[in-house]
């Protein structure tokens, strides 16, 4: 069974250090204190693992279980939850929205290479390659052309119609 969990994993940071976690059941959340899979409901679990998990979630395309997980959070305000909350509701299709979250998510911590990007990849979207623009030039001063957040956006901006 350990092996069927610990399939197709994916890296739900980002952090490379971080160890992959497994692919849950619904409604179940990984706690990292414990190592394993539990309710969603269980209150021992910290915000820093859900929201984790949520992005896990969402990166898997699992987008309403990850937003219903970040409902769960005792401070759903941080940059990353909001950053998260974003992502997955862009990805449901709701791009005006998860503008919204962005924009809060850079508010709370503009120096935020991910959300930079993540709200670049938006305005493409949208049609607003110009914003896009301005994105990666604040994302290049962030962490250079080589970092992954830069040569993502630059790529859907490159991939965009030009108008």
């Amino acid at each position: 069974m350990a092996a069927a969990l610990l399939a197709g994993q994916a890296r739900a940071s980002g952090d490379e250090s971080a160890p992959p976690k497994p692919n849950c059941p619904k409604g179940q959340v990984w706690d990292s204190k414990t190592g394993k899979c539990v309710l969603q409901t269980s209150k021992a679990t910290s915000d820093a693992d859900r929201t984790d998990y949520a992005y896990r979630l969402a990166k898997d395309g699992r987008y309403d279980e990850a937003l219903a997980l970040l409902d769960t959070l005792q401070q759903p305000n941080t940059a990353k939850a909001l950053n998260y909350r974003g992502y997955a509701t862009r990805k449901l299709g709701r791009t005006d929205e998860g503008i919204g979250y962005y924009l809060q998510s850079v508010a709370l911590d503009p120096n935020y290479a991910q959300v930079r990007e993540y709200l670049g990849e938006a305005y493409v979207i949208k049609g607003r390659v110009d914003l896009a623009q301005e994105q990666l030039v604040k994302i290049k001063a962030l962490c250079s052309t080589t970092c992954e957040e830069y040569e993502d956006l630059a790529q859907a901006i490159a991939a965009a119609p030009q108008a």
